[in-house]
């Protein structure tokens, strides 16, 4: 499936809008696949499967879209360390 981080909070959990449902799904950062809670920001395309838990339906193995990337790792200063070292 696939959704957008709607909202994020301070203590490792958020929430993924679903175009078409009413509710959104709860993921929490132990599901995160090859990206880190603190990579993600709100507005980021993500993919996931949904899941049954005893307190409702929430995501698992969430990943960030591809050709997804977060500003903050675009303009990492290694990144510039590396364009500094080619003039």
């Amino acid at each position: 499936m696939e959704g957008t981080i709607k909202t994020l909070t301070d203590k490792g959990f958020g929430f993924i809008s679903i175009e078409g449902e009413e509710k959104d799904l709860f993921f929490h950062s132990n599901e995160l696949r090859g990206v880190r809670y603190d990579e993600l920001k709100e507005g980021d395309k993500v993919s996931f499967e949904k899941a049954d838990s005893p307190k409702g339906p929430n995501a698992i193995n969430v990943s960030r879209e591809s050709g997804e990337v977060s500003s903050e790792t675009a303009d990492s200063p290694k990144d510039d360390v590396a364009k500094d070292s080619q003039v």
